[in-house]
């Protein structure tokens, strides 16, 4: 409770202004004579003579709560586009909840291309300067007013909007964040949402792979790639991964690629056609874009899907609908936000990508972990391809 300012008024209109701890010390005119006579120090204090039998005496208070001290905490900030360097490591406030929020201290950071991608500009964020991040893990330290299902203690995740993770805390919509299950390690939830949610409609909702299809997976290695082609595998299809390294072939390999391709070593088109004698593969997931999006459309067979899901070789150069009409082709370009839009469905998906991890059908590879202030570190080096599988920032 702060200091509350009284306002007295005197016949002659001379007024001055006193402070009161409390509202319920709030003298009135009939009780002010009393309270002086039995306080001399506070008498002391008044810079005026007060002749209580001839003032009268009106005192006139409003109460204010005074609002908490706002938290800070250490984030990444973004003040201009650009390079890794634009990524600075700021104190930031961070408040309390509102009505349908909760407070959540990340205990770990899933780092992803999508973040180069809005950093660059190739997305656009809808402030300068922002917070860059869309996956997390931590353990939720406030709630806000009237919110059940969600306690102080739980250890959640969300992947997604809204954007600010790269910070120690942060505030998140409660119908955002799922729960974790115990068996996984807050580094592995972190490092799994975002990527595992967009294996799962990639595979389950923009092309249905069944038994007996044969998919290309570009970026074999990569935090998506390892997670659909274990996941393709697993539901039965034939899975031809392409990789930048012998390392990251080894890998593939072991991710459940039938077939890996170092595509700096040979020709990835001419390569599947002999794979699949000529007949091509049912679907195509590129997260390249730029650099492989021609020779993906050449790969698949008559009514293919091309799913194109990123860009990190840059935005493929436009497609005329003739190119594609060839072979009666379909070509997606999807968002996982347009696949979690309400609270079930993205419940659904994320269960469905836990429970696989509980099964052993995926397995996660956190082959990296940087410390959150050295986030420009991590991007470079992800940009250039130093690393595989997933990528983790720890606060």
């Amino acid at each position: 409770m702060g200091l509350l300012p009284i306002r007295i008024r005197f016949q002659n209109h001379c007024s001055t202004q006193l402070l009161c701890a409390s509202y319920h010390c709030i003298p009135n005119s009939r009780h002010f004579s009393q309270i002086l006579s039995n306080n001399k120090n506070l008498s002391k204090c008044l810079p005026f003579t007060l002749r209580t039998h001839k003032s009268v005496v009106r005192a006139l208070a409003t109460e204010s709560a005074s609002p908490p001290a706002a938290k800070m905490v250490k984030a990444i900030r973004v003040h201009e586009l650009g390079g890794p360097e634009v990524l600075k490591w700021e104190d930031v406030e961070v408040g309390e909840p509102k009505e349908g929020e909760v407070r959540v201290k990340n205990k770990a950071i899933g780092l992803n291309f999508i973040d180069v991608y809005f950093r660059k500009g190739v997305y656009k964020t809808a402030t300068v300067p922002y917070t860059p991040g869309v996956e997390a893990c931590g353990v939720v330290t406030a709630v806000g007013p009237g919110l059940t299902g969600r306690q102080v203690g739980d250890l959640v995740a969300y992947a997604g909007q809204p954007m600010g993770s790269y910070a120690e805390e942060q505030i998140l919509p409660a119908n955002r964040v799922v729960p974790v299950p115990p068996s996984i390690d807050p580094t592995v939830a972190a490092s799994l949402l975002l990527k595992g949610m967009t294996a799962q409609f990639l595979l389950r909702s923009c092309f249905k792979v069944e038994p007996g299809h044969t998919v290309l997976v570009h970026a074999a290695a990569g935090g998506v790639g390892s997670l659909l082609c274990q996941w393709a595998n697993a539901l039965g299809a034939t899975v031809i991964g392409t990789v930048s390294t012998k390392e990251k072939a080894a890998q593939a390999k072991e991710d459940g690629c039938h077939h890996v391709i170092i595509y700096k070593e040979e020709d990835f088109v001419a390569r599947v056609k002999e794979i699949t004698s000529d007949n091509g593969v049912e679907v195509v997931y590129d997260s390249v874009g730029k650099d492989t999006f021609e020779g993906s459309l050449a790969c698949l067979k008559t009514r293919g899907y091309m799913v194109s899901f990123g860009q990190s070789s840059g935005a493929p150069d436009p497609v005329p609908l003739s190119t594609i009409a060839v072979k009666s082709l379909f070509l997606t370009r999807p968002s996982l936000f347009h696949y979690a839009v309400t609270r079930d469905e993205l419940l659904e998906m994320a269960g469905e990508v836990f429970g696989n991890v509980q099964s052993g059908v995926l397995r996660v590879r956190v082959n990296h972990t940087y410390p959150l202030s050295q986030a420009a570190q991590a991007h470079e080096d992800l940009e250039n391809r130093k690393t595989s599988g997933s990528v983790v920032l720890i606060p």
